[in-house]
């Protein structure tokens, strides 16, 4: 089987969501950008980028589509300071955060900065601690890990 690339679909900002995205996201970088014309100046009709080595075309398809929250993507992470560092960069600009820890970027797209320790928390071996913990989430927007933790104790 070939490879899977996903195409997200621009109106007009398909080279800057990839700037934001590639750097925002470690190990990533833009490869390729296909213009309308000759030059720099010319505007993009694809990108493609890769993100931690996932590889990805942004399109300059005009305002016929908007992304909407049945597509998301999720980002794992290992502590708070990871949480808080996509959490802030993603956000910015015109970002809209959203509950439990979904945020839109400000291009509209939909992540999902989750981290690590959540799926143990939620769905842990102590049914109460999870329901607490789950409790815990559905209160956040950016979640909080300590809270998480501390939710699940019963603290």
């Amino acid at each position: 089987m070939g490879s899977i690339t996903p195409c997200l679909w621009f109106d007009g900002d398909a080279e800057e969501a990839a700037e934001l995205y590639t750097s925002v996201v470690r190990n990533s970088g833009i490869l390729n950008v296909s213009r309308a014309g000759q030059g720099a100046a010319a505007p993009a009709l694809t990108v493609s980028f890769d993100l931690d080595g996932q590889s990805f075309v942004a399109l300059n398809g005009g305002p016929q589509f908007s992304f909407t929250e049945a597509v998301s993507f999720q980002i794992s992470c290992g502590d708070q300071a990871e949480v808080d560092r996509y959490w802030s960069a993603l956000t910015a600009d015109g970002g809209e955060e959203s509950r439990c820890g979904w945020l839109k970027d400000r291009f509209g797209l939909s992540w999902q900065i989750i981290p690590t320790a959540l799926p143990s928390l939620i769905g842990g071996d102590d049914a109460e601690g999870a329901q607490r913990a789950m409790a815990a989430m559905l209160g956040m927007q950016k979640l909080d890990i300590a809270a998480l933790e501390a939710a699940y104790r019963g603290d």
